[in-house]
């Protein structure tokens, strides 16, 4: 399951070959970065989780990091005010790209196919080209204005008359990059031609990574996060992503009223699933960071006893007030435009990757002769603590902008075992909203019994702590939000939250 058609089929294709989950993972990845380039990507970075035939849990961490020569004030302006423009746009907002490595790295531990043919259906495709829907039509007409103004060369991306359904997309120079990757490996992303063409494109602008920054650049293989829900072994990612940890505090402490009792979508049930999201989200602020660079305190944070604790203010009878539950500080805002794959072999191998480039078409920055977009995902670090990011998100100083440090994320690849099985593969894009996306959607078919596709199209609702909104889909039951206001609770309509993509054995 992906976000676009094309990119499952590259998936679904290599599986047909005789590949893993885990080649498959790397074709769809590839794919992505052609066919959905808004968050599909080679100049972004992402997570893996992974199961393996023989058991092994599995964590990648290519999240990009923040280049050396970036500081801690870099945003802010001669008043000490955040320049957000600066964090989300053009090339100053740019963090060093994780994508490559990762699926190099996930290929040499676990791939089973050569590298050159898991690449070939992305340079098939950036080099045909394919058809663009309507959707993605618009999204191209509606970013021109930043396309032109982020790059003064030519890119696939722009024409002097508006896109429409059914225009082929053809990407010529990206098709080189992947053929180069293809012949050279990693090397030729992150050293030689590909990596003076990325550092000169942040000459031309105030971007600062620099040749050593890429060529430094590491996976790393992190500790999956595991614990147990209601007989199911939950296996998600850890620092220096929130979403694992968030997860766990939020099953945990509705475990405490037992879920089960109530139907979905309910008064009782909403109200423990935002109290639970209230008080992991209040954490995320103060506690969570880049694990290489903060005190990790993830054990303490999902104990028994710590979150008992938390949980001893809730009631029925009201809406906890957020100051409650936590010293408020702004929250950054994170972008939602992320990608999920979830993927599961005959082998008995199954995969979770989430990739972005963190906002839609990350920095709007093509690299000149190299066709791909870069990401902004600096603007995931708080630009200034106690400043909201892109997503309303506050961070504190265990977020804080230091060179070579990960951001923190949201982003929860998730595999759910059952009796030491794969049972479900599950993730989402949607910046903050994706660990209560994934929350909902395994509380869904665990607790209520939900068929995978109600589990994932039921109406959503999101909280975070700050701001104090619960945000609702616009389909949400009515009778519930009208009990749940008589609480003090406020509830916000918005669009559709997340895309989750799941997978139910």
């Amino acid at each position: 399951v992906s976000a676009h058609p094309l990119a499952s089929e590259a998936g679904a294709q290599i599986l047909k070959k005789g590949g893993n989950a885990f080649d498959a993972a790397i074709a769809t990845q590839f794919a992505l970065a052609v066919v959905y380039p808004q968050a599909g990507n080679i100049g972004g970075g992402g997570f893996l989780v992974g199961y393996t035939k023989k058991g092994e849990k599995i964590a990648l961490d290519y999240r990009e990091t923040a280049p050396k020569n970036a500081s801690r004030d870099m945003y802010l302006d001669e008043k000490g005010k955040a320049n957000t423009d600066l964090s989300q746009n053009g090339r100053l907002a740019v963090g060093v790209p994780g994508s490559v490595s990762g699926m190099f790295y996930t290929h040499q531990k676990f791939g089973k196919l050569p590298m050159s043919v898991l690449i070939q259906p992305a340079i098939d495709l950036a080099q045909k080209g394919f058809a663009i829907t309507e959707r993605e039509a618009n999204l191209l007409n509606e970013t021109r204005e930043d396309f032109l103004k982020h790059n003064s060369h030519p890119t696939a991306f722009t024409k002097d008359i508006p896109w429409k359904k059914g225009d082929i997309l053809v990407q010529k120079e990206l098709a080189q990059t992947l053929k180069l990757i293809q012949k050279q490996g990693q090397k030729a992303f992150y050293e030689g031609k590909n990596a003076q063409l990325l550092v000169s494109e942040m000459k031309r602008g105030n971007g600062i990574i620099t040749l050593e920054d890429l060529k430094n650049y590491k996976t790393k293989e992190r500790k999956a996060l595991q614990f147990d829900y209601k007989n199911h072994e939950i296996v998600s990612m850890p620092l220096p992503s929130s979403g694992g940890i968030l997860l766990a505090q939020m099953l945990k402490m509705s475990s405490f009223e037992n879920l089960e009792k109530y139907p979905q979508n309910s008064p009782e049930a909403v109200q423990v699933m935002v109290e639970a999201e209230r008080r992991a989200f209040a954490d995320r602020a103060e506690f969570m960071g880049d694990p290489d660079f903060i005190e990790d305190k993830t054990q303490m944070l999902i104990s028994e006893e710590y979150l008992k604790n938390r949980w001893k203010n809730f009631s029925f009878e009201k809406a906890t007030p957020s100051a409650e539950v936590g010293k408020i500080i702004a929250q950054p805002k994170e972008s939602t435009e992320t990608t999920h794959i979830s993927i599961i072999d005959k082998f008995g191998n199954a995969v979770a990757v989430t990739t972005t480039l963190n906002g839609l078409y990350g920095s709007k920055v093509v690299v000149k002769g190299g066709g791909y977009f870069l990401n902004n995902e600096m603007d995931d670090f708080s630009v200034k603590p106690g400043v909201p990011n892109m997503f309303g998100a506050v961070g504190g100083e265990a977020n804080k902008i230091e060179p070579n440090k990960r951001m923190l994320s949201s982003m929860t690849p998730t595999i759910v075992l059952k009796n030491g099985k794969p049972y479900i593969v599950v993730g989402t894009p949607g910046g903050t909203t994706i660990p209560t996306s994934v929350y909902q959607s395994i509380v869904n078919v665990i607790d209520f019994k939900m068929t995978p596709s109600s589990a994932v199209n039921s109406a959503k609702f999101h909280h975070q702590w700050l701001p104090e909104v619960v945000f609702v889909e616009k389909n949400f039951p009515e009778n519930t939000l009208k009990i749940l206001e008589q609480k003090n609770y406020k509830f916000e309509k918005r669009g559709g939250i997340g895309r989750t993509e799941m997978i139910v054995i």
